[in-house]
């Protein structure tokens, strides 16, 4: 005797100590009268002392009375010491273990049967059908479809329908249909099974035709179950014909509230929340299931405020919350970022003793992290005392989206130390964290588990990876990962087009933009965003003009970050007209990247005053500039050394806040240093807190400018002591500052310390400065040798710088040398001419010079104009002089 029948028979024992019943024989007629265990424990009592010898009648009773409580253990022991059970005691056990989903139990007591040569009968096989669906053990289910067919049972409707019903939720249609079809009778509850297939299947049409042919052929009228198990088909479809087909059929006949409840969620799945509110509103009878489905179907639809709005009708009718309206209810406030109206659901929540419940715990830790409240979110988590992958899946996605990163990645490696297998949901929402985190080897590692977890096929998964291995700048992996996927949608492509567009790869952006064309999908705004900075960055203007028309032609134009890309093309083209024509059209809605891209289109154009208006004109319209604004208009207000224009907006900068900003700071040190007030330049140096190199350099280029030569070798030797990090254009400004101040023996060691000490590679542009310091020394025969061994050809700025010192030191033949190269260089620039003409002026060779600016009139080029800004009363003028 185990355990379970010694305690068994230990309670019955107690319990007939404790009964005051008399020991005559018992008629089993009270039985159906025990309303409670212990009532039916006592009866089970009085017949063992009553000495009454039960038979497999009284048993099978007995096992259908404890089955009614769900104590299968008590009936099990009352079954195995039953000295030889029949076919119909066998059947009741079995029943009773699918009666508490103890489907193996139920398999085991079958074998019990076929091992003690017990027959089965069609009722044996109806329950067992049930345990083999209740597991999803196919093999096992073929294996009792065996048996069915040897016996000759399949005809029967109970059973038959028990095999479609089997095949049919372990996928199997075909052998579903089989069986369908040699029924010779087939009731509504066998239509209901293989309409119910075919609504899950990959072709729920099917399920529509199986419904139809359930009136037509079987000549069976519909029941709240066949409506119900045909929804999911029309949800799949989005077939809003059927839906309203369906809607009047159901109007014209009594369906209970399940139905209503049903039609309220196949309209919210169609993408017409509007029927579906209609529906609820008509409902005389509204359960907390009708509220629910109403609120889910506006959340999905995120019509957050209805939903809400529902959420306080709800609570004004004192109706009970189900979980589905609290999850919908705090989805929606998660979405509003309403924490206030969060707080409120989840005292609602506490109220009705949901908080245990690890599907509603989840959503709130959702709604408390996009509300900002990061830490309550994970104390919420640390309480959950079973967690499974939603809740990891919800906190790692909520602690990426809140922007800690590492924090996420720490989360997902304790998720996976609990021996958890990550959900293709929890993949998507780590991969991005890798991606931001440049975590290539790490993202590889979960590439691979999506391998073995036969994930990796997942079109949403492959877009995720492909996006994060671009991120991760590891763009072998993700073409491979690109070219290997079966089935690409359009965020796909976006995904690779914008990552090579951003990593200055644009004539691979556009040879995937023409593959996207080719491949029969049409682009959308994200991947035209994508592909027109690649004609910008290649100056492919007519490329441009073209996606433009495609843009036109898909119907996105009016897309506002698509326009900003287009002002932005039209702009770093050179097309200011056009760029200018898409700003100012009256039906463009701006943002601020709208003006960005416009003041920065300006100055880029060499139209500083105008970005300057721009800006202005933003503030006057309400936008508030943001760190992008300023740093793009303050090199305009450098440009025309607009000094009270600058203070200005110094005290704008420093009233939002974003003075402490590096990127602003470096810029006003610049503004400042073009503007002539290096002293406030220094000023503002010295108290910033965070400095990068580009604020040493700003500084250094400042004292260059300024002619401040001691000074910025000083400046420069400082920062070499701090051990800030160097860069070209350190050394460049250093090296401007010494060719200003004549200081040749300091240049010189700076030049060839680039290379000797600092491992760097000097550019065309040391090369000028150095020449340009170097010739006007007079040290013409170390500055040719120094162009000579140059390991690039020299360009029009060493050549320049050679001819104007040439000038200064009135050398004629190194001019004229210096002067042919440039002509083979620049042949359209009159400046070198003009330089070569003084020259012969200076040396008393008039004929030379006349000669000269005869050959620049003859060859077609004039000498440009110089201008000059002056401010004067706010305002900026103009003045040429040449």
């Amino acid at each position: 005797m185990n355990i379970k029948h010694f305690l068994f028979y230990k309670t019955i024992h107690t319990l007939s100590k404790q009964s005051s019943f008399h020991r005559s024989h018992p008629s089993l007629t009270p039985l159906s009268s025990c309303k409670t265990l212990k009532s039916l424990l006592q009866f089970h009592a009085r017949l063992i002392i009553s000495g009454y010898k039960p038979d497999n009648h009284t048993n099978t009773l007995l096992i259908d009375s404890y089955s009614s409580f769900k104590r299968t253990d008590f009936a099990r022991s009352l079954f195995d010491f039953t000295p030889n059970p029949d076919v119909i005691l066998c059947n009741n056990m079995i029943r009773a273990y699918n009666k508490t989903n103890q489907f193996q139990e139920s398999l085991q007591m079958y074998h019990f049967m076929c091992e003690n040569k017990i027959e089965p009968d069609k009722f044996t096989f109806t329950f067992v059908v049930k345990a083999c669906t209740g597991l999803l053990d196919l093999k096992e289910g073929v294996l009792v479809h065996e048996k069915i067919v040897e016996r000759g049972l399949e005809g029967d409707v109970y059973i038959g329908t028990g095999l479609v019903d089997m095949y049919c939720k372990m996928g199997d249609l075909g052998s579903a249909e089989k069986v369908f079809d040699v029924l010779p009778k087939r009731d509504v509850v066998t239509w209901n099974a293989m309409i119910a297939g075919f609504s899950q299947s990959l072709d729920p049409e099917d399920g529509l035709v199986c419904f139809k042919r359930m009136r037509v052929e079987g000549l069976l009228e519909p029941n709240p179950v066949s409506l119900l198990n045909m929804f999911p088909a029309i949800c799949k479809l989005g077939d809003v014909k059927a839906c309203k087909s369906v809607h009047g059929y159901v109007i014209r006949r009594e369906f209970p509230v399940a139905v209503s409840n049903g039609l309220i969620d196949m309209y919210c799945k169609c993408g017409l929340v509007g029927s579906g509110e209609k529906v609820f509103n008509f409902m005389r009878c509204r359960d907390d299931v009708s509220w629910g489905t109403m609120m889910a179907g506006y959340e999905n639809s995120e019509h957050f405020v209805r939903v809400i709005e529902l959420y306080d009708q709800l609570k004004g009718e004192n109706m009970i919350m189900n979980k589905v309206s609290a999850v919908s209810a705090l989805l929606a406030a998660a979405e509003m970022r309403d924490l206030e109206k969060g707080i409120e659901i989840h005292d609602c929540i506490k109220n009705q003793r949901m908080c245990s419940d690890v599907r509603v715990v989840t959503p709130l830790i959702t709604m408390y992290a996009k509300c900002g409240e990061l830490q309550k979110a994970k104390d919420l988590f640390t309480g959950i005392q079973e967690r499974d992958l939603v809740s990891w899946s919800a906190l790692i996605a909520s602690t990426a989206q809140y922007g800690e990163a590492e924090e996420a990645l720490s989360l997902f490696r304790d998720m996976q130390n609990e021996k958890l297998k990550p959900t293709k949901v929890t993949l998507l929402g780590v991969l991005p964290v890798c991606g931001e985190l440049f975590c290539g080897k790490f993202g590889k590692s979960i590439h691979c588990f999506a391998i073995k977890a036969d994930i990796d096929g997942d079109v949403s998964i492959g877009t995720t990876l492909v996006s994060m291995y671009a991120k991760c700048n590891l763009y072998s992996s993700a073409l491979i990962v690109f070219n290997r996927m079966l089935h690409k949608d359009i965020v796909t492509w976006n995904a690779l087009i914008n990552g090579y567009a951003q990593i200055g790869e644009p004539y691979k952006a556009m040879d995937l933009f023409c593959q996207l064309q080719l491949s029969g999908l049409h682009p959308d705004s994200g991947t035209v965003v994508g592909v027109l900075p690649a004609c910008a960055f290649i100056d492919d203007l007519g490329h441009g003009r073209c996606i433009h028309g495609t843009i036109i032609k898909l119907g996105f134009g009016s897309d506002c970050h698509v326009q900003n890309a287009l002002i932005d093309l039209y702009a770093k083209c050179g097309s200011l007209s056009a760029a200018e024509f898409l700003f100012y059209k009256t039906d463009l809605f701006k943002d601020e990247v709208s003006w960005n891209t416009m003041i920065a289109g300006y100055i880029l154009n060499g139209h500083a005053q105008k970005a300057i208006s721009v800006f202005n004109q933003m503030k006057l319209e309400a936008f508030v500039p943001n760190l992008v604004t300023i740093v793009s208009i303050l090199p305009a207000v450098a440009y025309l050394a607009a000094l009270r224009e600058g203070m200005a907006l110094h005290s704008q900068i420093v009233q939002t806040g974003l003075h402490s900003n590096t990127l602003i700071g470096n810029s006003l040190i610049d503004m400042y240093a073009k503007c002539g007030r290096l002293d406030h330049a220094e000023k503002f140096f010295v108290e910033m807190d965070n400095k990068d190199t580009v604020t040493w350099n700003a500084m250094l280029a400042g004292y260059a400018v300024h002619g401040h030569g001691a000074h910025a070798t000083e400046f420069f030797t400082v920062m070499l002591e701090s051990h800030v990090k160097v860069d070209s254009v350190s050394f460049l400004s250093a090296l401007s500052a010494c060719r200003h101040a004549g200081l040749v023996d300091e240049g010189r060691k700076i030049f060839y310390s680039i290379k000797e000490k600092h491992h760097l590679v000097p550019n065309l542009e040391h090369y000028a400065c150095t020449v340009d310091l170097l010739a006007h020394a007079g040290l013409f025969d170390e500055t040719l040798s120094l162009i000579e061994t140059m390991p690039m050809e020299p360009d029009a700025g060493v050549w320049g710088a050679f001819l104007d010192a040439c000038k200064m030191h009135d050398n004629v033949d190194l001019a004229e040398l210096a002067l042919k190269n440039l002509v083979r260089l620049e042949p359209g620039n009159p400046a070198h001419y003009v330089v070569l003409s003084s020259i012969y002026a200076q040396s008393g060779r008039w004929g030379e010079a006349r000669s000269t600016r005869l050959q620049m009139t003859d060859t077609g080029l004039r000498k440009t104009p110089g201008c000059s800004w002056l401010e004067d009363k706010s305002m900026m003028h103009s003045i040429s002089s040449g």
